[in-house]
């Protein structure tokens, strides 16, 4: 019975980052679709790997997070005898904190010529985001945000990829790549075991709290993005790219602990597994970028779709997971699968981007580098919860590279303002799951009223190396390109003298 909403819970906030990834794409705004050049390409364009050369690349970011939360919830006064509401009350709670470890996410990758017309890359990177974590009780009583959540620590996803591109011809290049997503997702938090349609008890009261901890491992996803690059004018690109969904079919594992009152004396929860299934958006990423316009210059203008209403419901298949003893049921209570309404919706962000190659020496090049992304939510407000933090959020960014011949060193550091959600008690939607419910209520328990807030700030370095990089094309009527000169005839060779006569036919000398 717990596995039916912690791993709801887990798949609301599957898929879901809080920024662009990658050191000096997130430098750029994100807007790395046409300019996308080093091995970062794996997540924007896989086409931009050709212009990689034999490169290596590492970076990773820090994903520093707070939050605070105001619950509000409407309370019932109902008849005892016959149960019907004949007042409304508004309650606040006190404001709960929340907060995540500082954990590294990384991109380490690499690309390989093996044609002059064809690059290969391998690579793995993580998504950014928030493993986020709240306390079990604020001012002495148990924390009014512990039906939404109270930890995803432990959860570790990345994505393991191989790549190619191809260049047809000097403007055009094409790129594929084969993804799996891996990894584990755990979640804690609490449902209540109140049973009001058999037993009198009250939704919230903490002697009916169930802890529930969920781990849904081993997760294997596998997917794939393909995109291309074109250079439709001298110093104008155009790019995109389209990644499919990532299916996931995860089993799970779950342990529980019953609640305290005397109903559940002597229950039982039998089994431990199960099957979970949802999908996570396909994605579609356009980008235009201007290239030396003015010398060293370059600015992107790009935009990302995300797909999130695919994202509608989870399905959840318990393999034999059951409830004994408790009065009023069957002695053995088997769960059966159990569909949870998500009614997630698209997102769409909008970015742009610039960076400045100033040559310092011969050999030391300084690029910095500005950003700005604006992204709407892919989460209704009445479906929002700590869990799943997600509105209209603005992010600027500002990065700068140091380029030491054939290596190059990367920093960057984000702000994103996050839009307050306010949640009215009367439009909540994420109902409070009653496991042994027999019949559904016909006045669920609404848990995400409130106030939402929340701030991020990322910083992140980064280091790459090429080790051969493709020559940029020069065009014929480019003032500075350099065309091969034509070979000059051989003089002819003189005809063969008599012995003893030089090759001018004066004798000899002696």
């Amino acid at each position: 019975m717990v596995l039916v909403s912690s791993i709801g819970s887990d798949a609301r906030a599957s898929g879901l980052y809080v920024a662009e990834r990658g050191v000096r794409p997130l430098g750029r705004g994100g807007a790395f679709v046409a300019g996308a050049d080093d091995a970062g390409a794996i997540a924007y364009n896989p086409a931009g790997l050709f212009d990689a050369g034999n490169q290596f690349l590492i970076d990773g970011s820090l994903v520093l997070f707070g939050s605070d939360y105001t619950r509000q919830a409407l309370l019932r006064q109902v008849d005892p005898n016959t149960g019907e509401t004949i007042a409304t009350y508004e309650q606040t709670f006190p404001t709960v904190e929340g907060s995540a470890g500082i954990l590294p996410i990384p991109t380490i990758a690499g690309t390989f010529a093996v044609h002059p017309d064809w690059r290969i890359g391998i690579g793995a990177y993580a998504p950014n985001a928030v493993l986020s974590q709240y306390p079990e009780e604020v001012e002495g009583a148990p924390a009014p945000s512990r039906y939404q959540l109270v930890s995803l620590e432990g959860s570790a996803l990345a994505v393991l990829g191989g790549y190619v591109a191809w260049r047809p011809i000097e403007q055009l290049r094409f790129g594929l790549g084969f993804e799996l997503m891996v990894g584990s997702f755990k979640s804690s938090h609490y449902l209540s075991g109140c049973v009001p349609d058999r037993f009198f008890c009250a939704p919230e009261d903490p002697e009916w709290d169930l802890a529930a901890l969920d781990n849904a491992a081993p997760i294997v996803s596998p997917s794939g993005i393909l995109g291309a690059t074109w250079e439709f004018y001298e110093g104008w690109r155009l790019g995109a790219s389209f990644h499919l969904p990532y299916w996931i079919n995860a089993p799970s594992k779950l342990k529980t602990r019953l609640p305290a009152a005397s109903v559940y004396r002597n229950a039982e929860l039998v089994g431990d597994d199960a099957t979970v299934k949802f999908e996570l958006p396909w994605e579609i990423r356009l980008g235009v970028e201007m290239r030396d316009a003015v010398p060293g210059l370059r600015v992107e203008v790009a935009g990302h779709y995300e797909h999130w209403a695919i994202h509608d419901k989870i399905t959840i298949e318990p393999d034999g997971i059951a409830v004994k003893n408790v009065p009023g049921f069957p002695a053995e209570y088997l769960l059966p699968a159990i569909e949870i309404p998500r009614n997630f919706q698209s997102s769409i962000t909008a970015m742009i981007g610039a960076e400045y190659e100033i040559k310092a020496t011969e050999n030391i090049r300084v690029t910095p580098r500005l950003g700005f992304s604006y992204a709407t939510s892919a989460v209704p407000s009445e479906y929002i919860s700590v869990l799943t933090l997600d509105s209209g959020k603005a992010t600027p960014s500002g990065g700068l590279s140091l380029s030491v011949g054939d290596a190059r060193f990367d920093l960057v550091y984000a702000h994103q303002f996050a839009q307050q959600v306010d949640v009215a008690p009367e439009s909540a939607r994420l109902a409070q799951v009653v496991p042994l419910a027999s019949n559904p209520p016909e006045n669920p328990d609404y848990i995400n009223g409130g106030i939402y807030n929340w701030h991020i700030d990322i910083v992140g370095a980064g280091f790459a190396y090429t080790f051969d990089k493709p020559a940029p094309a020069k065009h014929l009527d480019d003032p500075e390109a350099v065309l091969p000169e034509p070979k000059k005839p051989e003089p002819p060779k003189p005809a063969p003298t008599e012995e003893g006569e030089g090759t001018d036919g004066e004798e000899a000398d002696d």
